[in-house]
C-alpha cells in the first residue's frame, strides 16, 4: 500500500468520495440530451437527480472510503 502519513488522511478520504461522487453525478448528467436553448432547466433537474442519488451513496459508501483511506495512509513516529 501507499505510504501516505495518516494525518493527511482527510485529504485522502476526500479524494477518493469526490472522485465516487463526481464520477457518479456525471454519468446521470450525461445521460440526458441539451437541447439548444434549455441548458440551464436541464443542468439544474441532473443536478437534483444526481443529488437525490448520491446522498444514499455518499452516506453508505463514507464509512468503506474511511477505511480505505485509513488502509492507505500510515501512523507518523511521534518526534
Amino acid at each position: 500500500m501507499l505510504a501516505i502519513p495518516r494525518r493527511y488522511s482527510h485529504f485522502v478520504f476526500g479524494v477518493i468520495q469526490s472522485g465516487l461522487t463526481s464520477l457518479i453525478a456525471a454519468g446521470i448528467a450525461s445521460l440526458s440530451a441539451i437541447p439548444a436553448g434549455h441548458f440551464l432547466w436541464n443542468w439544474l433537474v441532473s443536478w437534483l437527480v444526481s443529488w437525490i442519488a448520491m446522498a444514499p451513496v455518499v452516506l453508505l459508501a463514507a464509512p468503506a472510503i474511511r477505511s480505505l483511506s485509513l488502509a492507505l495512509t500510515r501512523d507518523e513516529p511521534a518526534l
